[in-house]
């Protein structure tokens, strides 16, 4: 995701307990319930969507809250029909066309459904892809991972093929490989930030080069303070 939110003071200190702010009344489809939550995205009102993947839907959470989301997306059952999502992995909002921004994974797709009352559908933005994050920068362009090309393209919304930011280059461990790219960050600069669920890190592509830099991990899987182990979200204090 791109975000609006204000640089985190060094000093910061963090509260070792946290709220619930979603779900957490066991694994189940009723709308006070998650079943494996993947991606989500906090919206500058802290509302917050969330891409349900055992349930094919995605759920919104308004600030305060915390009794029962709401389906704005999927929740028909799995499927391929417009009406239906399959496995989303992650989800954003698109603050210009109010609309989410879905990676609906198992049905090999990024779709994109209206926020307005009453929407039934969504529409495929992207077919014919293997994706896992979604990202969008401040110039609205929309960045996705492909797990199996072990790839990033950026893509312009009406595009269908999309530019090379991030791998491409096959499967592995070099500075100019991905192994199966999971989910994004794209910063003020346009850099992207990449977790590597099976390479155990995370690199960081500037805009234009041919290779990342290795920002977190890359030292094997572990518990150690160098190492990761199965990453996947990511965000960035910018």
């Amino acid at each position: 995701m791109f975000s609006l939110l204000g640089s985190i003071p060094a000093n910061a200190t963090w509260a070792q307990n946290g709220v619930t702010i979603a779900g957490g009344h066991g694994n189940g489809d009723a709308t006070n319930q998650l079943n494996h939550p993947y991606g989500l995205f906090v919206d500058d009102d802290q509302t917050v969507v969330i891409a349900d993947f055992g349930n094919d839907r995605i759920m919104q959470w308004k600030n305060g809250d915390t009794t029962n989301g709401q389906v704005v997306a999927g929740g028909k059952g799995e499927g391929n029909g417009l009406h239906q999502l399959d496995g989303p992995t992650d989800v954003l909002i698109d603050k210009e066309t109010d609309s989410l921004i879905i990676c609906d994974r198992r049905n090999g797709r990024v779709v994109r459904w209206s926020r307005r009352s009453g929407t039934t559908q969504g529409e495929i933005l992207i077919d014919n892809i293997d994706c896992h994050g979604v990202a969008m920068d401040d110039q609205r362009y929309l960045y996705v991972s492909d797990y199996v090309k072990h790839e990033v393209r950026r893509y312009r919304l009406g595009e269908k093929n999309g530019t090379l930011v991030a791998g491409g280059n096959g499967e592995g461990n070099g500075l100019n490989e991905l192994n199966s790219p999971g989910y994004l960050f794209v910063d003020r600069d346009h850099s992207v930030y990449v977790s590597h669920n099976d390479n155990h890190r995370v690199m960081k592509w500037v805009e234009g080069a041919k290779e990342g830099i290795v920002v977190a991990g890359g030292q094997g899987a572990g518990s150690a303070l160098t190492q990761l182990y199965f990453p996947n979200g990511i965000f960035v204090d910018t």
